[in-house]
């Protein structure tokens, strides 16, 4: 199990399994869970579970900086260079959500100064990705002309 969430969810089905099979008149309260938790078990791999049950793939909108986002399928983080220093977080979103869904926007700060670099990274919906780098590059946002494209993948440091 990845989370005591998930640990807890098995716990109930199984309960709720056993519950039912002590319905059907089975003699031992170990058996009818024993046969509600493998009867649970089956269902949970053979049926489908409803969204708010499974697992969140992809990232999400609140997560600090300091955190690993994962891409998933559905998104695409786009690189966002050149961009004005005063823009914030959620001049950058606004401007983005034009274009399609976006889950996060990240702005790289100096380390020292806490001042705004100047890019940043943004997540958003797969299939509206590539028309946000199609209306935002080389567009005049702030005074300053956008580069947008697709993000590489962080690189992994060998000494790590």
């Amino acid at each position: 199990m990845k989370s005591p969430v998930n640990f807890a969810l098995v716990i109930c089905i199984a309960v709720l399994g056993a519950i039912i099979v002590s319905l059907m008149d089975v003699s031992s309260p170990a058996l009818s869970f024993a046969m509600g938790a493998i009867l649970s078990g089956l269902a949970c791999l053979y049926l489908p579970l409803p969204n708010f049950i499974q697992p969140e793939q992809g990232p999400s909108t609140s997560t600090p900086s300091s955190e690993k986002e994962e891409e998933s399928p559905q998104s695409k983080t786009l690189y966002v260079g050149n961009l004005p220093y005063r823009a914030n977080e959620n001049d950058v979103r606004t401007l983005f959500s034009e274009h399609g869904e976006v889950f996060a926007v990240r702005l790289m700060k100096d380390k020292r100064t806490g001042k705004r670099r100047g890019f940043g990274f943004v997540v958003m919906a797969a299939g509206h990705a590539d028309d946000a780098i199609n209306a935002l590059n080389n567009n005049v946002y702030g005074e300053r002309t956008l580069k947008v494209r697709e993000a590489n993948e962080p690189k992994k440091q060998a000494n790590s």
